[in-house]
């Protein structure tokens, strides 16, 4: 015999040849298997009272998910962290809802609370002890849980108070209680839930809205909700021109992402206006040290026509940018090869006459501060009045190598010869970079900046670093100084508004204590504090966020992150906590989105397509 005669076999034939029960006056065998007592009715002739059943179920069809309850109090508070604001959801909406979902919780006077799931707990209904073997082994032998034995509460964060304003939706910070036993229901209206968010209607497309990594659906058409940055002058400064980050590991889909943002601001409506009353499409200029990014100028074969009218019903601009120039520089022999682009390939060279405004480019082994003033102040002066402004590397070299020159500036007390030794080794080695057989860059810029022109700087075919980090420097470099001159050489520049990309800042931007790595980071710092007023938007992109140096880091109003990895990594990226913990889970393509100005923090996805050819057959 079982110890639990609740559990124990058994045997319908027992103690009956012919499967009758040997008591059958007592009983008899039910269609489950089970023994029921025989049926004590009354016979032939004979009435009995009958019962009239009370439904269970409340009469009439359900409206919303659930309540708001108080049995653990019900309080908003100016304190995040003391605001006990919490729903029970009924069961047939139980295995609907999800931790970041968006609820709505209606007031008596019309104004409605717009808040969002942060947790989710079943506890207990009756005061029971459900740790038990019967429990247990009950709900083992059993095909489905009976839920109707717990309470399924949600944990609800307020994020805003949604109300009228002469017809217009409008939102404010929640500063009202919701009444006990207030219906809630999911929001599913796309004008209720960008309102809630504070997202804007129209501006530059980055994802559809989404939780837990399925979008968000509405009943209108289309059912999904586009997020958009601000970009127009009327809500504010273009959020372009507060500059962007992009932040994500190896396979992400950082790449196409960037892709697909920076294709929105080459779409042929997008203009900004000038001082001048003008109105002047954005050039964008990328440095691409993979070479992906000249294939924006080519059609993705893979987007199929229904997916463009899907695109072109949400106002999203794709396919190839017929304006994409591949700016190549010229390093000693290496060869550029570009069989998986059509786009335009202009060879280019860094003249060395850049040096003289920008010393710090041939400063690329480390210079402390006394050999940093003896280069600026006395032996590039020097060189300038022998040379003149167009001297060549190969001269300055020379220049260098004359020790009549370093004994007399030894002499002369200027220049001590160990630190005019020091300056001689640091700036050799840059005979591969500058003055190649090409045109130079100063020559190019008025091709090199274009007015809805995509401009991209390949150096994946650079097996020199300190080449390629002098290269990208110099350019970007050139592009800002330019732009925040009060008197530029090149006015393209400064009347063009721009877009400054660049893929693995952290390469470039990093925080370092040589002197140049200083002179780089004030420069691109100034370039990021002026950006608004001089229409220049940096667009960094960089799968290591934490070396990116914090004075540029600051200026960065928008930040987009994608599957990161690295604990350092996703702590540098300042997001929310609540998204933080979902960033190294996210698949390709999810993302969050952290853009104070523009919205509350969200997470998205991406466009399953390319909106340009991207990656190589």
């Amino acid at each position: 015999m079982s110890d639990l005669g609740d559990f124990g076999d058994f045997d319908g034939d027992a103690g009956s040849e012919d499967g009758a029960s040997t008591d059958a006056g007592d009983s008899s065998p039910s269609s489950s298997g089970t023994t029921e007592p025989a049926s004590t009715g009354p016979t032939s002739g004979e009435s009995a009272d009958e019962f009239e059943p009370t439904p269970v179920e409340p009469s009439g069809e359900d409206v919303g998910i659930g309540t708001i309850c108080v049995s653990q109090g019900l309080r908003i508070a100016e304190d995040g962290d003391e605001t006990t604001l919490r729903a029970y959801v009924t069961r047939g909406n139980r295995s609907s809802v999800r931790i970041g979902s968006y609820l709505l919780a209606p007031y008596p006077d019309g104004e409605t609370l717009f808040c969002r799931i942060v947790g989710l707990e079943y506890a207990q209904q009756y005061h029971a002890d459900d740790a038990t073997e019967i429990h247990a082994r009950r709900a083992m032998r059993s095909d489905e849980i009976d839920e109707a034995d717990y309470k399924f509460v949600a944990n609800l964060e307020p994020v805003a108070v949604l109300y009228e304003d002469d017809g217009e939706l409008k939102r404010r910070m929640t500063d009202r209680v919701p009444k006990p036993q207030t219906v809630i229901r999911q929001a599913d209206d796309t004008e209720e839930i960008k309102t809630g968010l504070k997202m804007p209607d129209d501006g530059v497309f980055l994802g559809h809205l989404s939780v837990g990594g399925e979008k968000v659906r509405t009943a209108a058409t289309p059912p999904t909700i586009d997020y958009r940055l601000k970009d127009d002058y009327d809500a504010g400064d273009p959020l372009v021109f507060r500059h962007s980050l992009i932040a994500g590991g190896t396979g992400s889909g950082k790449t196409h992402g960037a892709k697909n943002i920076l294709r929105q601001y080459l779409a042929d409506d997008r203009t900004y206006p000038m001082d001048d009353g003008r109105e002047v499409s954005p050039a964008v200029v990328q440095f691409d040290p993979q070479d992906e990014y000249a294939q924006m100028h080519d059609d993705n074969p893979d987007l199929d026509s229904d997916f463009a009218r899907r695109l072109e019903r949400e106002g999203i601009a794709y396919g190839g940018h017929d304006d994409t120039t591949a700016f190549i520089p010229k390093v000693g022999s290496a060869s550029y090869a570009a069989g998986h682009h059509r786009a335009e390939q202009v060879e280019f060279t860094i003249p060395f006459s850049m040096v003289h405004d920008n010393p710090w480019l041939v400063a690329g082994s480390g210079l402390n501060d006394n050999q940093y003033g003896a280069l600026t102040s006395v032996l590039l002066p020097r060189f300038r009045k022998q040379y003149g402004s167009s001297g060549t590397y190969e001269e300055f070299t020379t220049f260098l190598d004359d020790p009549a020159l370093r004994e007399e500036l030894d002499e002369s007390g200027r220049v001590h010869e160990a630190t005019f030794d020091a300056v001689r080794r640091r700036v050799l080695g840059f005979g591969h970079v500058f003055d190649q057989d090409a045109r130079p860059i100063t020559d190019l810029v008025h091709d090199f900046v274009r007015p809805g022109g995509l401009t991209v700087v390949p150096t994946y075919h650079i097996n020199d670093s300190r080449a390629t980090e002098t290269i990208v420097l110099a350019v970007s470099s050139l592009i800002i100084d330019q732009k925040l001159s009060n008197d530029p050489d090149y006015d393209r520049v400064k009347e063009t508004p721009l877009v400054l990309g660049m893929d693995e800042a952290h390469n470039f931007l990093t925080d370092a204590d040589s002197v140049q790595a200083g002179k780089v980071i004030s420069k691109f710092t100034e370039a990021a504090k002026q950006g608004r007023k001089e229409r220049l938007g940096l667009f960094l992109i960089t799968q290591d966020p934490q070396d990116i140096h914090d004075a540029v880091f600051k200026q960065i109003n928008t930040t987009v992150v994608l599957n990161l990895g690295d604990e350092d990594a996703i702590k540098s990226v300042n997001i929310p906590s609540n998204l933080e913990s979902k960033v190294p889970y996210m698949e390709k393509g999810q993302m969050v989105v952290y853009s104070p100005d523009n919205s509350e923090p969200v997470e998205l996805i991406g466009l399953p397509k390319c909106l340009t050819r991207h990656g190589r057959d």
